[in-house]
C-alpha cells in the first residue's frame, strides 16, 4: 500500500557532503568580490569579512550540528522549530521557505545560470526565461529518479566546481604579483550603509543555505553520524574556497581594477591566467557550478513540502511518495511549477529572495537558540551518543550574534522589504489554521 511507502535511507557523508559545499557554493565565490572589496575599503579589511562571514557560519553550523543531531527528522529547519517553538511557529518557517523562498531562489539561480548560457551559446538574452524553463524541468525530472541518482550528480557537480576554485587559488598564490593585503579602494561604496559590517552581511548572504541538509535526514543512512559530519566538514571547505579565491583575486589584480571590473573580476582573472579559452571554460565550469546549486535546492526544499503535508499542515498530495523510486515527485513536482511561474511571469525573483532571507534568518536565530533549550530538556538522555557543539556557549552565542547582526542591518538598510516579509509570513496564519481545523491537529 502507498502509505506504507518510506523515504529511501540510501545518502551517505559524501552525498551529505556534497549537498552542503554544492547548495552554497554556486555564483557567490566568483562574483562577490567586487561588492564586498567596494564596502569594505581595502582588501585587507575585506579578507576580514571573508574570514568573519566564515567563522559565523562555522560557529552557525557547530550550532545547528547538535541542535540537528537531537532531531534528526526530514523537514530541516520546519522540523527544528516545529519541536522547540510548537507547531504554529513550525508552520510558519516552512510555509516561507516552501512557498516563497524556494520557488524565488530556485528561479533567481536558474535564472542566473540561464543568462550566463544564453551568453556562452551566442544567443539573445530574451531566450534566458525560457532557458531557465529548461533547467527547472532537467532538475525536477531528476530528482523523480532514485536519491542514489540526485545525489551522484549532486557530487559530480560539487567535484567539477571545486575544479576552478582550487585552480584560481593555485594560480594566484604561486603566479600572482600584486601584494594582495594593505590595498585601498579610491571610492568605497556610495551606500551611506557601507563598511566593514556591510561586508560581512555581503558574505554572509554568500555563505547562505548549508542548513538545507537537514531537510533530507530521514535519506541519510546515519544522521546522527553524517549530519554534523556533513555540515562541519562542508562549511570548512566552503569557508577555506571563498577565503582563498578571495585572497589569490587580490594577489592577481590591483583593488582598484577589481571595483571597475565588478562582476566580470573572476574571468578577468581566468583570462589574465589561461587566455580566452580560461575565460570561456570558467564559464562552464560557473553554469556547471548552478546546476548542481540547482538540484540540490531542489533536493531539500520539496522534502520540507513532504514532511508538513505528512504532518497535516499543507495538502495531503504532498505527502505522497513514488512506489519505485520512493520519491516525493508531487512535492517536487509542485514546488518546480511555483518556481517556473515565477521564471515566466515575473522579473521579480531576486527580489522575492532576499526579501525571504530575513524572515529565514528570524527562524535561524530560534533555531540557535534551540541548543540551549535541548540542552536543559535532554539533560542525561544519550549523553554520549550525542554530538556536542565544541566551546559551548560560546560557539552558540557567536552564532546568534551574527544573526542578530543580519536581522538588525537588514531592518536598518531595507525597511519595506522587512515589512513585506512580514506580511508574506502572516499570510501563512488563515493556512495554518484551516488546515489544523480541517486535520483535527491539537495545538
Amino acid at each position: 500500500m502507498e502509505k506504507q511507502v518510506e523515504l529511501k535511507r540510501s545518502m551517505g557523508l559524501l552525498s551529505g557532503l556534497s549537498l552542503v559545499i554544492g547548495t552554497v557554493i554556486g555564483s557567490g565565490v566568483f562574483f562577490k568580490q567586487a561588492g564586498v572589496l567596494q564596502q569594505a575599503g581595502s582588501t585587507t579589511m575585506g579578507l576580514v569579512a571573508w574570514i568573519a562571514g566564515g567563522v559565523i557560519t562555522l560557529a552557525a553550523g557547530l550550532t545547528i550540528a547538535e541542535v540537528a543531531n537531537r532531531l534528526p527528522k526530514t523537514g530541516g529547519l520546519f522540523s527544528y522549530i516545529e519541536d522547540l517553538y510548537g507547531p504554529t511557529a513550525g508552520f510558519l518557517t516552512g510555509w516561507m521557505q516552501v512557498v516563497v523562498y524556494a520557488p524565488a531562489v530556485i528561479a533567481s539561480i536558474g535564472g542566473y545560470a540561464a543568462y550566463l548560457t544564453a551568453n556562452f551559446l551566442g544567443w539573445d538574452i530574451s531566450t534566458a526565461r525560457w532557458i531557465t524553463v529548461v533547467y527547472v524541468l532537467f532538475v525536477m525530472a531528476l530528482n523523480m529518479l532514485e536519491n542514489r541518482i540526485t545525489s551522484a550528480f549532486q557530487v559530480i557537480t560539487t567535484s567539477i566546481k571545486m575544479l576552478p576554485i582550487i585552480v584560481l587559488v593555485v594560480y594566484g598564490l604561486f603566479f600572482g604579483k600584486v601584494d594582495a593585503l594593505g590595498q585601498t579602494v579610491a571610492q568605497v561604496s556610495s551606500s551611506a550603509h557601507g563598511g566593514l559590517g556591510m561586508a560581512i552581511l555581503a558574505t554572509l548572504f554568500a555563505y547562505d543555505g548549508w542548513i538545507l541538509l537537514g531537510n533530507i535526514a530521514g535519506e541519510l543512512k546515519n544522521p546522527h553520524r553524517d549530519m554534523p559530519r556533513a555540515i562541519i566538514l562542508g562549511i570548512t571547505t566552503i569557508v577555506l574556497a571563498y577565503v582563498g579565491v578571495t585572497y589569490a583575486t587580490y594577489r592577481t589584480l590591483p583593488a582598484t581594477e577589481i571595483v571597475h571590473l565588478q562582476n566580470n573580476t573572476t574571468f578577468a582573472m581566468a583570462t589574465k591566467a589561461f587566455g580566452d579559452f580560461g575565460g570561456r571554460a570558467l564559464s562552464v565550469t560557473i553554469i556547471i557550478s548552478m546546476w548542481g546549486t540547482l538540484n540540490g535546492k531542489m533536493i531539500s526544499f520539496p522534502r520540507m513540502a513532504y514532511a508538513m503535508a505528512k504532518d497535516g499542515l499543507f495538502p495531503k498530495y504532498l505527502s505522497r511518495l513514488n512506489k519505485h523510486t520512493q520519491e516525493p515527485i508531487n512535492a517536487i513536482a509542485t514546488v518546480a511549477a511555483m518556481t517556473i511561474a515565477i521564471a515566466v511571469f515575473t522579473d521579480s525573483a531576486d527580489r522575492l529572495s532576499d526579501i525571504a532571507i530575513f524572515t529565514i534568518w528570524i527562524f535561524y536565530t530560534a533555531a540557535f537558540f534551540g541548543i540551549f533549550i535541548l540542552r536543559r530538556r535532554d539533560r542525561g538522555r544519550n549523553a554520549e551518543t550525542l554530538f556536542k557543539t565544541p566551546l559551548y556557549p560560546i560557539t552558540p552565542l557567536v552564532a546568534i550574534g551574527g544573526a542578530f547582526f543580519v536581522l538588525g542591518s537588514t531592518f536598518v538598510t531595507d525597511f519595506s522589504g522587512v515589512l513585506i516579509s512580514l506580511v508574506l509570513v502572516g499570510l501563512g496564519l488563515p493556512v495554518y489554521y484551516y488546515y489544523r481545523h480541517k486535520n483535527h491537529i491539537a495545538k
